[in-house]
């Protein structure tokens, strides 16, 4: 595919890959016809609106982490007409074990010389209860703290690709469900709830629905499992948290941290799940109060309210980037697991670049394509 001025694109999905892709193909070539269609009523209304937004370059595979890297500019330096204020507050991120969990922290160090971007840190028991007051001091045998990390207003990131995407001339269609796309000449057909779309090119950032899309297409899948990740907001201490890290158990076994008011807490579990629209369940809230109670002083009794979002993996835990090899105007953005976020940016801009046939930019340049492309799972077959 080539800009040629008159190529229609159709983005499924969105979610934060899907407004960024969007955005990043009219940066790419602006005379590009690209319209976002979104099966809900409104944007982000799954994975990307109950994520907890946190900078952690050190997260997730090698590609991943180039991708994190690939996102920092627009993330630290975004446009000024795309955003009200910063999208980062600087928050670091403490990593707490237990006398039975050396042999964890030793991993996570090992994995931090190896291949961190930004300092990863063992800190002493005292400046680990300096960075999170509320820790059971005699819980806590070692801690590491990741100092460079910080929140990220995702609302305002979604909405800075949003509003790149139509200021470029970008059109979105909610409450428009692909049902079905149909190879068409050298275009598709597209059979959404909203009528027939044609189109050139079809990119699939449909999350979870990844694989669902590309059955849709008559595409083989690629193996993406969605896991469910329960959260939920409690009253907090009463005291001024500012300055309180992210905190976490080095086994992600919980993890919480200050948000105004309120505390936002997690059991960190990842329960295989279909495609849905997942509900917490009450066992899992209850599971996490328990862990959060033994390893905190908050003494958490109630939940002002709760929530569960799906992390989608392809089979090696690396995103899946770039033209099908098979159908090579159907384009992949999926499988962002835990790091959808933080790798917006960098994933919309590779994406972009490979569907309309570019070399990647020179912030790539670390980036083995092979540890991203669809085909790697084809060849498996």
């Amino acid at each position: 595919m080539t800009g040629t001025g008159s190529t229609s694109v159709a983005v499924i999905g969105g979610g934060i890959a899907g407004v960024s892709v969007a955005h990043h193909l009219l940066q790419v070539d602006p005379g590009l016809d690209v319209v976002l269609l979104e099966m809900e009523a409104t944007l982000a209304h799954h994975t990307t609106g109950r994520s907890a937004a946190l900078l952690l370059e050190n997260l997730g595979t090698p590609s991943m982490r180039i991708l994190s890297s690939a996102s920092l500019d627009h993330l630290r330096h975004t446009p000024e007409d795309l955003v009200d204020a910063p999208l980062l507050a600087h928050r670091p991120v403490l990593h707490v074990g237990t006398v039975e969990q050396d042999e964890a922290v030793d991993r996570m160090l090992a994995e931090g010389i190896e291949t961190a971007t930004t300092p990863t840190i063992e800190i002493d028991i005292d400046e680990a209860m300096r960075l999170f007051p509320p820790l059971r001091r005699e819980r806590v045998h070692r801690a590491i703290v990741e100092p460079d990390s910080a929140d990220i207003d995702v609302g305002a990131l979604h909405q800075s690709f949003v509003r790149g995407f139509r200021r470029a001339g970008g059109r979105i269609a909610t409450s428009t469900r692909v049902d079905a796309a149909t190879p068409d000449g050298d275009g598709w057909r597209l059979d959404t709830t909203d009528g027939p779309v044609g189109v050139d090119v079809v990119v699939n950032c449909a999350g979870a629905w990844g694989d669902v899309v590309a059955t849709t297409a008559g595409v083989a899948p690629v193996g993406l499992q969605p896991f469910r990740r329960t959260a939920f907001m409690v009253d907090g201490p009463g005291l001024d948290t500012t300055g309180w890290a992210f905190a976490g158990d080095i086994d992600h076994q919980w993890y919480l941290r200050d948000d105004g008011p309120q505390m936002f807490c997690s059991l960190a579990e990842e329960n295989p799940s279909e495609p849905c629209d997942p509900k917490p369940e009450e066992l899992d809230v209850a599971m996490a109060i328990d862990r959060l109670n033994e390893a905190t002083t908050l003494g958490i009794r109630s939940v002002n309210s709760a929530w569960v979002g799906l992390r989608t993996f392809a089979p090696d835990r690396s995103m899946v980037i770039g033209p099908d090899p098979d159908r090579p105007s159907f384009i992949w953005c999926v499988g962002q697991g835990g790091t959808g976020i933080q790798t917006s940016a960098g994933a919309g801009r590779l994406t972009a670049e490979l569907a309309v046939g570019g070399s990647p930019a020179a912030v790539f340049a670390g980036l083995d394509l092979d540890e991203v492309r669809p085909g790697r799972f084809r060849s498996r077959q």
